[in-house]
């Protein structure tokens, strides 16, 4: 329950980078995402080959959780906020960015409007997005798949091309909107 009273649900999103200062990009993501998520926390940090446009740079990604009031499309709003505040520009599908965030869950539900699609329609078909969720959060089922995120891990195609990075960035202890404090080595 939040502060307010109101009921929270935990939310599970996928952060990517492939364009300029990647691990800085990540960072002021997550920092901004912590402003009206809370009690963030976040997985290692990955290198991974693009997926769907092959020919750019590779991405850094990260998974984070955290808890939220915001029905699913406020979610989705505040994501694209926080992209837009940390760079991102227009692109064409699959091609580079400066900061990507995927909605890939919201608690137990599924969710679908002609705007967004919750679970994330190919997390499954992802490693680069079940590596770093399968290490945050092994046990996390899919709630129409019915299988573990760590099931899901050992299952997808792909995940040689994923690689922990060096670093995971953690969570300020005892503040309530999960601020982060930046990165730690492994």
């Amino acid at each position: 329950m939040a502060t307010d009273g109101s009921m929270t649900t935990t939310v599970y999103l996928g952060l990517g980078s492939n364009l300029g200062d990647r691990e800085a990009n990540l960072r002021r993501g997550l920092e901004l995402l912590a402003g009206r998520i809370a009690h963030l926390s976040a997985s290692s940090v990955y290198q991974t080959e693009p997926w769907g446009y092959t020919e750019q740079p590779k991405f850094l990604n990260v998974a984070c959780r955290g808890e939220t009031n915001l029905p699913p499309l406020e979610v989705l709003a505040f994501c694209q906020e926080v992209e837009r505040e940390t760079g991102r520009t227009p692109t064409f599908r699959y091609g580079p960015r400066v900061l990507d965030i995927d909605i890939l869950a919201y608690g137990d539900q599924a969710f679908a409007s002609p705007e967004l699609v919750i679970p994330h329609p190919r997390l499954a078909e992802r490693a680069f997005v079940l590596a770093p969720l399968a290490e945050l959060t092994p046990g996390w089922v899919h709630p129409t798949l019915g299988k573990s995120a760590a099931q899901l891990l050992r299952e997808v195609e792909g995940r040689e091309g994923v690689r922990v990075w060096g670093w995971a960035f953690g969570h300020q202890q005892g503040d309530e909107k999960g601020g982060f404090r930046g990165a730690k080595p492994l």
